[in-house]
């Protein structure tokens, strides 16, 4: 089992990696600029690397959740390969926002098109699954609702 998900752990452990080296950025401007918790406004070169950490931590639980459906039910290499292409795209962006608010916007059109792209796959992949497997689950579930409006 461990093989067919070793890409899926990898690339999140590297996301949650990340999360740390963007939460450490925070720490270090909050001592460069003398910001003390909970303050989040002060020095906008801090207050953009407040808002890239927040930003991206925002998005996370949707990234690795994507991530692993699609890697699952859809292709774990495919998925892996997205996944990395959005931890790319978000370590841009948190560069390009640290230093100008408007250096975030490419890279955060690419995340936003590789959470979209997983999405699709995600949900290819579930559609595959109850569609083609002749599970007795999906008919089941599709079975519920026709014999609830037959008793009306």
């Amino acid at each position: 089992m461990r093989n067919q998900i070793d890409l899926l752990a990898t690339v999140t452990v590297l996301g949650v990696l990340e999360q740390a080296y963007f939460t450490l950025q925070v720490i270090y401007a909050r001592r460069k600029y003398k910001i003390s918790p909970p303050a989040t406004t002060g020095h906008p070169e801090f207050e953009r690397i407040f808002r890239a950490q927040v930003n991206c931590s925002e998005y996370f639980p949707i990234f690795v959740s994507l991530l692993w459906v699609a890697g699952i039910f859809f292709h774990q290499g495919v998925a892996a390969v997205c996944g990395l292409l959005y931890l790319y795209a978000r370590f841009k962006y948190f560069q390009g926002y640290a230093m100008a608010a408007q250096g975030r916007l490419g890279p955060l059109y690419a995340s936003a098109r590789l959470l979209w792209l997983l999405l699709g796959l995600a949900v290819a992949g579930l559609l595959a699954h109850f569609l083609l497997s002749g599970s007795s689950t999906w008919t089941a579930v599709l079975a519920q609702p026709l014999q609830l409006l037959s008793g009306w």
